[in-house]
C-alpha cells in the first residue's frame, strides 16, 4: 500500500538522507570519521598535548608470494629504484619527513633515511601540533591532506609528556564502516531501500519476501496439539519416532513443556524447537530437513519432502524483502521495514512526534510534510486500520479505490477531472461523511469530481445531480433529471428522487424470523485481528454481519467460518481456523454468492446459466420442421458441433492474430454473427429462429414462451429480481457485478430444494439502486421461505434494518477491532451505546425504515418489497 500511495518513495528518501546505520554484529553506529568530528574530539583532550598527524607511506609493489601451506612469506623492502622514485615523488608533493617507531627522519638529512626499515610500516609526517583551539583549522586541513594522500586514512600519534599522559595512537578513516569490528557497509541511498532493485533486495528471496521452503503450516498443521500429541507432523511417522523421542527428552531438559498446545508456547521456545540447539546436540526440525536434503537422490525421500514444501516466509529477511544493510538503517530507532509494519493510524502518530536533529530537520522538512499529508488522506478515507506493507492484491475493491483517491489528493492536481465509481463501497456509514469531505476538498482545489453513487448521503452532498432511467437496460438511458438535491425531491419522474423524498421506501419488516433452535456455534476464532471470538449464528434466518471497515467481518465469515465448514465436509480439522465448530450437521451445503462473472467467455449467457436454453432447444427440436430435417436438441447449441457454424465454432466472431499488435475480432462472414448454420436458422418456432429467440429480453421471452411452463419457471425468477431487461443471449462478460450476483441468486431460487443450504454474500448491495435493493431483499425472503439460511456482510442500512439477526464487530478497525460488540435483532443492536452501527441504525428505525422523511409526511412502500411497516419506535435503553 505504501508504494501505491507514493509514501514508500518518500520513506526511501527520508532514510537515505536522515537515516543512521547501526552495525549488524555489535549494534554500534556506523559512520565516517569526518575531519570536523575528528578535530572536535581531539580538541576536547587536555590542552597542550603534542601529537603528530601522519598517513601511511605506501609503495606499489608486486603482491607477496604465498607458500604452499598458505602462509605469506616475509614482506621484503621494495627494490631500491622503486623506493628512490617513490621518495622523490613524495618530496615533490611537499612532504619532507618520515616517521617510524617514534623517530622522525628528515629528507634534508639523507643519512637518517638509511635507518628506516621499509619492510615495516612507514608513515609520512604531515604536521606537528599541540591541542589548542586556535589550531583547529590547521588540524582539519592536515586530516584532509591525510585522507587525500593516504587512501582515506589518518593516524594521530600522541607523545608521552611530563603530565603523565602516555603515548597513544588514534587511527581514523573516511570509510563507512563499524569502528569496532571494521565491517564495511553501503552508504544509504534511495535504491538501497527498494526491493525492486538488486541493490536493495534481499539476495535470498530476490525481494519477494517468500521462498519455496518448508511450510510451517504443513509441518505443524494443528497448533492445538502439544509435542506429546504429535504437533510436529513429520515426526509422527514410524520411521522418525526416534527423533520424536529425542526431541521430547531435549525439551524436558530445557524446561520446555511438552504437554502444552503449540500455540501456547513462547516464540523463543518454538524457535528453539524448529531451529535447534547445537550446544545441547539438538538439531531441530530444520536440521532434520537439512539431513533429508542430502538424501534427495532417493525417490521416497523426495516424495516425503514435497509434502511439507510450500511458500514460506524468507528466513533471511523475515518477509521484509530488503537486504540486511537496508534494515540496519534507522530513523528515530526504527528501520524502514518496522515503519511499514505500522498501521496508518500508528504511522501518523509516529511521524507527528518524530524528533530529528536540526540539520536533518532542514533536509527532511519537505519529505515529512508529504508523508504526513498522505497518511492524513488515508486516515480520512477510512483506511486507518491498514498497514503500510499490506499487499494491494489483498485489498477489496472499495479499499483500492479509496487508496487511489488518497493518492490523487496527495498529488495536489488542479483542473483535473476525477471519475469515481461507487467510492462508498465497503465504507461504514460512520465514515461516509469523511469521504464526502475529501471529495469536497478535491472540488475546492479547482477540480471537477464526477461520482457514480447510490449512497443517499453522498447524493445529498452533491452540487449537481444527474439521474438516468427510468429503468435498466433498454428501458433506461434517458436523462430524467439534472439539478440540485432540493429540486430532485420534487421531481416525481425520478425513481431516485421518490426514494430520497420518502414517497417510496424500503420498510422495516413487520415480522422477523425467530431462531428455531438450529445454530452454528464457533469457538476460539483468533485468525488475523479476531480476538478469540465465540459466536452463535442462527440458521434459517437472514443474519447480517456489520462493523466498521477492518473490524474482521471478512476474516470471520470467509477465512474462519467458510474454511472451517469446508474442512469439516472433507473430514479435516478446524483447528487451523478456530478451536471448535458445532452445529455444522444442520448445514447441507455452503454457497458463496459473490459478484464475480458467471462466465469468462462470450459463450456463457443468462439462458445457459439458468439452464433455460436446454428447454428452449427442446422446444425447437420438437417442431415439425426440425423433425423432418432430423435435428436433435444438440443441433440448436452453439457449443457442440452439429448445428453451429464451424467457421467461428459458434462464437459468432473470428479472431485474427496480429502478432505483436492487439488481436482483431471480426464478425464471422459465414454466419454473420448468428453462430448457427443456415439450415438450423430456417427452423422457426412461432415465427422466430433460435438466434432471434436469444435476442429477446427476459420479459419478451416470458410472453413468447407463455405456454411452455418449463421455460417460464426459469425466466420468471429473473424478472422478479429486476433482471427482466437482460437479453437471453447476452454475453456474461458484459454483465455488471450486481447483475452477475443476482443471476446467481436466480439460479438458486429456481431450484426446488434450498433446505439446509447456507448462502454467504459479501456486500451484495454494491452498485445497486434503492429499487434494486428492494428486489434483492425480496429474493432473500424467497430463499428463506425455501428453508435456506443467509449470512450477509453489509454496510447498507436498508439491508441491516431488514435482518432477522445482527452480529456487530468492532469497535474499530485493525488491531482495535475483532471483538463482538453486539448481537440480536436490529432493535436490540440499536440500543447498544458501544455500537457505531447501532447509532446509525437507531436513526433509520426511529424513522420507520427511513432516515429522512419528506416534509409533506406520508410515504408508501416500494412495490417490490411491499410489507406493512410495523411503525415501531426503538424502546428506551433498559436501565
Amino acid at each position: 500500500m505504501a508504494t501505491a500511495t507514493e509514501i514508500y518513495d518518500y520513506l526511501r528518501l527520508l532514510f537515505a538522507r536522515c537515516g543512521q546505520t547501526f552495525c549488524i554484529k555489535c549494534g554500534a553506529q556506523v559512520r565516517k570519521d569526518s575531519p570536523d568530528e575528528i578535530a572536535t574530539r581531539i580538541l576536547s583532550l587536555a590542552p597542550g598535548r603534542r601529537f603528530y598527524v601522519l598517513h601511511q607511506f605506501r609503495i606499489a609493489t608486486p603482491a607477496a608470494a604465498v607458500s604452499k601451506r598458505g602462509s605469506k612469506k616475509t614482506v621484503s623492502a621494495p627494490p631500491p629504484e622503486v623506493l628512490r622514485q617513490a621518495l622523490l615523488d613524495l618530496q615533490k608533493r611537499g612532504f619532507n619527513r618520515l616517521y617510524q617507531a617514534g623517530r622522525i627522519h628528515e629528507f634534508s638529512s639523507p643519512e637518517t633515511l638509511l635507518d628506516v626499515d621499509f619492510s615495516k610500516p612507514v608513515y609520512v609526517l604531515v604536521d606537528r601540533l599541540a591541542v589548542n583551539p586556535e589550531s583547529r583549522a590547521r588540524l582539519v586541513d592536515s586530516i584532509e591532506i591525510c585522507y587525500r594522500e593516504g587512501q582515506g586514512e589518518a593516524v594521530l600519534e600522541f607523545v608521552a609528556d611530563n603530565a603523565g599522559n602516555p603515548a597513544e595512537r588514534l587511527t581514523f578513516n573516511e570509510r563507512f564502516e563499524c569502528k569496532n569490528d571494521g565491517t564495511l557497509y553501503q552508504e544509504p541511498e534511495p535504491r538501497l531501500f527498494s526491493f525492486n532493485n538488486p541493490y536493495g533486495a534481499c539476495p535470498r528471496c530476490q525481494g519477494f519476501g517468500n521462498t519455496i521452503d518448508f511450510d510451517l503450516n504443513l509441518v505443524v498443521p494443528d497448533q492445538s496439539k502439544s509435542l506429546d500429541d504429535g504437533a510436529i507432523e513429520p515426526w509422527t511417522k514410524p520411521r522418525y519416532r526416534v527423533l520424536f523421542q529425542e526431541a521430547k527428552r531435549w525439551a524436558r531438559g530445557r524446561g520446555i513443556p511438552t504437554n502444552v498446545p503449540w500455540r501456547q508456547l513462547t516464540a523463543e521456545q518454538r524457535r528453539l524447537i524448529l531451529e535447534g540447539d547445537p550446544e545441547n546436540e539438538y538439531e531441530g526440525v530444520k536440521g532434520f530437513f537439512n539431513l533429508l536434503e542430502r538424501k534427495k537422490y532417493k525417490l521416497h525421500v523426495r516424495v516425503f519432502l514435497s509434502r511439507f514444501r510450500g511458500y514460506a516466509k524468507c528466513p533471511e529477511c523475515g518477509g521484509t524483502r530488503l537486504r540486511a544493510e537496508a534494515r540496519a538503517v534507522r530513523v528515530a530507532g526504527k528501520a524502514i521495514t518496522e515503519v511499514c509494519k505500522l498501521t496508518v493510524k500508528e504511522a501518523r502518530a509516529f511521524f507527528s512526534t518524530l524528533q530529528l536533529s536540526e540539520g536533518h530537520l532542514k533536509i527532511a522538512d519537505r519529505i515529512l510534510e508529504e508523508i504526513r499529508t498522505r497518511l492524513q488522506f488515508l486516515d480520512e478515507v477510512g483506511l486507518d486500520y491498514l498497514t503500510l506493507d499490506r499487499l494491494t492484491s489483498t485489498l477489496s475493491g472499495g479499499e483500492s479505490q479509496r487508496i487511489q483517491l488518497a493518492t490523487s489528493l496527495g498529488s495536489h492536481l488542479v483542473g483535473a477531472l476525477y471519475v469515481l465509481d461507487e467510492p462508498s463501497i465497503g465504507l461504514h456509514p460512520r465514515d461516509t461523511q469523511r469521504l464526502i469531505d475529501i471529495l469536497k476538498s478535491l472540488r475546492d482545489l479547482g477540480n471537477t469530481v464526477l461520482v457514480v453513487e447510490h449512497d443517499p448521503d453522498t447524493i445529498q452532498a452533491a452540487d449537481c445531480i444527474i439521474d438516468l432511467g427510468p429503468g435498466a437496460g433498454e428501458l433506461g438511458g434517458k436523462l430524467l433529471f439534472a439539478g440540485s438535491y432540493a429540486a430532485m425531491l420534487e421531481e416525481h419522474k425520478s425513481l431516485t428522487g421518490r426514494y430520497l423524498s420518502g414517497e417510496l421506501r424500503i420498510p422495516v419488516p413487520n415480522v422477523r424470523h425467530k431462531p428455531a433452535g438450529r445454530f452454528l456455534r464457533l469457538f476460539g476464532a483468533s485468525l488475523h485481528n479476531l480476538q478469540n471470538l465465540d459466536l452463535m449464528i442462527p440458521l434459517g434466518m437472514l443474519t447480517v454481519v456489520t462493523g466498521v471497515s477492518g473490524s474482521g467481518k471478512s476474516t470471520l465469515v470467509h477465512d474462519v467460518l467458510y474454511k472451517a465448514l469446508a474442512a469439516k465436509r472433507v473430514g479435516g480439522s478446524v483447528k487451523e481456523f478456530c478451536e471448535r465448530l458445532e452445529g455444522d450437521s444442520n448445514v447441507r451445503e455452503v454457497v458463496i454468492v459473490d459478484q464475480s462473472p458467471i462466465g469468462r467467455t462470450p459463450r456463457s449467457n443468462p439462458a445457459t446459466y439458468l439452464k433455460a436454453f436446454d428447454a428452449i432447444r427442446d422446444v425447437f427440436a420438437e417442431t415439425p420442421d426440425a423433425k423432418r430435417r432430423g435435428y436433435a436438441p444438440g443441433h440448436f447449441s452453439f457449443n457442440v458441433p452439429g448445428g453451429r457454424c464451424e467457421t467461428c465454432q459458434g462464437d459468432g466472431t473470428v479472431t485474427v492474430e496480429m502478432q505483436f499488435l492487439a488481436d482483431v475480432e471480426l464478425i464471422c462472414e459465414e454466419c454473420r454473427g448468428t453462430r448457427f448454420k443456415s439450415g438450423v436458422l430456417e427452423v422457426r418456432y412461432h415465427g422466430k429462429n433460435v438466434h432471434e429467440v436469444l435476442q429477446l429480453t427476459v420479459r419478451e421471452a416470458l410472453a413468447f414462451f407463455v405456454n411452455v411452463p418449463k421455460i417460464v419457471s426459469k425466466l420468471r425468477v429473473l424478472n422478479e429480481i429486476g433482471l427482466g431487461y437482460l437479453r437471453l443471449g447476452q454475453s456474461a462478460t458484459t454483465l455488471s457485478g450486481g447483475e452477475a450476483q443476482r443471476l446467481k441468486l436466480a439460479a438458486h431460487l429456481s431450484g426446488t430444494d434450498n433446505e439446509g443450504i447456507l448462502y454467504i454474500l459479501d456486500e451484495p448491495t454494491t452498485g445497486l439502486h434503492f429499487d434494486d435493493i428492494a428486489k434483492l431483499l425480496s429474493a432473500f425472503r424467497k430463499l428463506l421461505e425455501g428453508g435456506a439460511s443467509l449470512l450477509v456482510i453489509e454496510h447498507n442500512l436498508d439491508v441491516i434494518k431488514s435482518a432477522d439477526w445482527l452480529i456487530d464487530l468492532g469497535p474499530e478497525g485493525g488491531d482495535q477491532g475483532g471483538k463482538i460488540i453486539a448481537t440480536g435483532t436490529p432493535e436490540q443492536v440499536a440500543r447498544n451505546a458501544q455500537s457505531h452501527t447501532g447509532r446509525f441504525l437507531a436513526r433509520v428505525l426511529n424513522g420507520n425504515g427511513q432516515a429522512k422523511r419528506a416534509p409533506n409526511g406520508a410515504s408508501k412502500p416500494a412495490g417490490a418489497s411491499a410489507t406493512i411497516a410495523n411503525g415501531a419506535k426503538i424502546p428506551p435503553a433498559e436501565p
